[in-house]
């Protein structure tokens, strides 16, 4: 019997993958995941088995992978960023356990949070919570409440999924909804194609972000009472007397 990685591979950026996650993909058999993600990586692994699919084949992938390590093979289904934040490894674990497989690691990653707060200075240096703004597995009314529980708790966001083609309002619609909590002047940033070609960073205002045009390979940043925007960069103190 084989058995399954779960392996973050970071935000793109080859220097960027933990060798935790290399000795992963150097041990498979096969590597499994969105193709988008696969295309990464693909050509440090010619002589790799590759499985990859669409947006939306997430349980379909993961069952092939099972399929894979009940085989006999070791199989790596791998993520953007982290496996563990808005990745596979909750799916897949629950599909290889309904199907009585065990044999599974997950490897961490470097997620878009950290990757996207390095790259805008340290908007990070405080407490901070993550929240998607994909509402196709969780609804709307939850997530507006947890922009709500978020800024009644001062706490810095890191926004992941801010828009789509088919959610091009979404940020928007996030903003103003902070915007009843927080002040209009609270500085935010974004960060798009995070350690890819073409990586773009801007540093606002929070009513300026309302406006900004983003997409899904964009993270957004949006600064507790303190965080600052100091010679372009977004920063949260950590509360050290200078």
């Amino acid at each position: 019997m084989g058995k399954i990685y779960v392996v973050g591979i970071g935000p793109g950026d080859p220097d960027m993958m933990t060798a935790g996650a290399r000795k992963a993909l150097d041990e498979s058999d096969v590597i499994a995941g969105y193709k988008t993600y696969t295309e990464l990586i693909r050509e440090e692994y010619p002589h790799k088995e590759f499985y990859e699919n669409g947006m939306r084949g997430e349980i379909e992938r993961c069952k092939k992978c099972v399929e894979y390590a009940l085989s006999g093979k070791t199989v790596a289904l791998i993520c953007s960023g982290d496996a563990g934040v808005y990745g596979m490894a909750s799916p897949l674990l629950e599909v290889a356990e309904r199907e009585g497989f065990s044999d599974v690691t997950v490897i961490p990653g470097v997620t878009a949070a950290l990757s996207g707060a390095a790259e805008l200075g340290a908007p990070l240096s405080h407490d901070f919570c993550t929240i998607s703004l994909s509402d196709l597995l969780t609804p709307w009314e939850v997530i507006e409440r947890r922009l709500l529980s978020a800024a009644e708790g001062d706490f810095v966001i890191a926004i992941y999924n801010p828009a789509s083609k088919t959610r091009s309002d979404h940020l928007k619609r996030a903003c103003e909804i902070l915007l009843t909590r927080i002040p209009a002047k609270t500085a935010c940033g974004y960060v798009k194609n995070i350690g890819r070609v073409g990586t773009e960073m801007k540093t606002c205002t929070l009513k300026e972000l309302a406006e900004e045009k983003v997409d899904m390979f964009v993270t957004v940043f949006i600064g507790n009472s303190k965080t600052v925007i100091k010679d372009g960069r977004l920063i949260t103190p950590r509360g050290y007397a200078l």
